[in-house]
């Protein structure tokens, strides 16, 4: 590949890390037949929130923390200008379903710079390092809720939203001490990431040039952008969950950071028999068992 052509590619993948972009929020609880409530809350810095909660009558509680480029609903990726990523429409909506039907109170929200929350850091996504302060808003939002202050609490977190959850808990571990579960989907890194673009483009130093120019739009370096090393602080009930053949990263990398996570009680599940991995985000919402098997043995 010519040096201009692997430029051309190299920045618009760092482009995308740097800034990812806006869907919008294309579906609504009630299509599925859900009450819900539109609701608010500040991140911790101060970034205002927007996302759903749809209440049962219980005392158990899931926040939903999403994947780039999405939102608390999914994915319009059958519409276009979207339909870069396999063609189809993720909808965490079956999901909720699911959740609500088992006797879950649902939270979910759009994290900064996605879907209709504000706009935070000029727009910079930082795969976790920024956003991990909306994870400890949405937990103090459920505190400070007279309805949900006391409910059994687990997290269900999502690429972005999954390594945001895991350096919320390295940095303030203190938040997490009422938590009685995660559920990892699909957490990232950086660097296998773009390892597998490279090579299926053709070019030789990918990752030392997305390294530059991520650098320069962001301020962080490739290896920066990954939840490996704080996943080392993760002592949370977690299961992580991963399609295995996904040929957007490398299996390895997924294994390396539930290698790293300090739970006792922890398990990885591989999703067979696709290669997409905005498969992998509709795969709760099409079989919820091994979703709620593991919230349901972990919330007492």
């Amino acid at each position: 590949m010519t040096d201009n052509k692997s430029n051309e590619v190299i920045d618009g993948l760092a482009d995308f890390f740097a800034t990812s972009y806006r869907t919008p929020v294309f579906r609504r609880p009630d299509e599925v037949g859900l009450d819900y409530e539109d609701v608010s809350f500040p991140s911790l810095d101060g970034v205002p929130l927007e996302g759903w909660f749809m209440p049962a009558d219980s005392d158990r509680l899931v926040i939903c923390n999403h994947f780039m480029p999405g939102n608390r609903y999914g994915y319009p990726g059958h519409l276009e200008p979207w339909t870069n990523f396999g063609g189809f429409e993720v909808s965490f909506l079956p999901q909720y379903k699911a959740l609500h039907d088992a006797g879950y109170n649902v939270l979910a929200y759009d994290l900064r710079n996605h879907g209709l929350s504000g706009a935070g850091n000029g727009g910079v996504v930082g795969i976790g390092l920024l956003e991990y302060r909306d994870v400890i808003g949405s937990l103090r939002y459920a505190k400070s809720r007279k309805d949900t202050s006391n409910m059994k609490t687990s997290l269900l977190s999502v690429c972005l939203g999954c390594d945001s959850t895991i350096v919320a808990i390295d940095k303030h571990p203190e938040e997490f001490s009422h938590v009685k579960s995660l559920i990892a989907l699909q957490p990232v890194s950086a660097r296998p990431f773009i390892e597998r673009a490279s090579e299926d483009a053709g070019i030789d130093n990918g990752p030392d040039l997305f390294d530059v120019a991520i650098h320069k739009r962001t301020g962080f370096h490739i290896d920066e952008l990954s939840p490996i090393e704080h996943a080392k602080s993760v002592q949370l009930p977690t299961l992580v969950v991963q399609v295995h053949e996904d040929s957007l990263t490398k299996p390895s990398d997924v294994q390396t950071i539930y290698d790293n996570i300090a739970a006792n009680d922890k398990k990885l599940f591989w999703i067979e028999g696709t290669t997409e991995r905005f498969r992998g985000y509709n795969y709760f919402g099409e079989h919820p068992e091994l979703m709620l098997e593991w919230f349901d043995s972990h919330i007492d």
